[in-house]
């Protein structure tokens, strides 16, 4: 079984760089940052609303993004490297909290405790070990995201990539985005379209807890 380390908040994330820096043209709304997420207030550890990763996954990313902007489309990004207390923060609402105001939104069909157990909510998250990216095609001539038949952060069978109550536009807008991100070594999930992880991931075994924050980075 493998050993996944904890790195505590005073070690030096020289392997993140802040993936605007690299793909200067990407949208991001991180909504962790912000009140509009599955829980209904902002999630701990994100200090600022911008997307860091890996350096490969950056890389990797941008090469993605560079090829879909020849065919008229960015990426948007909705969360990237998740701090490890943030995950906390999902699991002890999870099992703690009472609150579902939020539940119409993003869990309609399921109870709290089923996001855990179908899979949706990890107790240890690949986004701690940073390099996996939430993120969805926004069409340039429009402005617009693409349909892809159900919205980011929809706990619900209609977001798993080959649900087929979607529409024939829908689904290939889905298959858009995943052909381009295994064609640059990314691996997705089978419960979210929106979800993919770098295959030759640089810390397979290693979960971050340093701050989403530009300002960490340059200590």
């Amino acid at each position: 079984m493998k050993t996944e380390h904890i790195l505590d908040e005073s070690m030096d994330p020289s392997g993140f760089v802040l993936l605007a820096d690299y793909v200067p043209h990407i949208v991001q709304e991180i909504r962790y940052y912000s009140t509009y997420n599955f829980i209904g207030e902002r999630i701990d550890g994100y200090e600022e609303p911008c997307a860091l990763l890996t350096i490969e996954a950056a890389r990797a990313l941008k090469a993605v993004a560079n090829e879909l902007l020849v065919q008229g489309y960015r990426l948007k990004v909705f969360d990237a490297y998740r701090p490890e207390r943030a995950v906390r923060h999902f699991v002890l609402w999870g099992i703690e909290d009472q609150d579902v105001r939020m539940k119409p939104y993003f869990y309609p069909d399921l109870e709290k405790q089923e996001l855990f157990s179908k899979g949706y909510i990890a107790s240890r998250s690949s986004h701690s070990r940073g390099s996996t990216v939430d993120l969805t095609l926004l069409d340039m001539s429009t402005g617009k995201e693409l349909d892809m038949g159900s919205p980011f952060d929809l706990f619900s069978e209609r977001s798993h990539p080959d649900f087929q109550g979607v529409t024939p536009q829908q689904y290939e807008n889905r298959m858009l985005l995943r052909r381009m991100m295994l064609r640059h070594g990314f691996e997705p999930i089978d419960c979210e379209w929106w979800h993919f992880t770098l295959k030759d991931e640089p810390y397979p075994d290693t979960l971050f807890a340093f701050p989403v924050s530009s300002a960490y980075l340059k200590r």
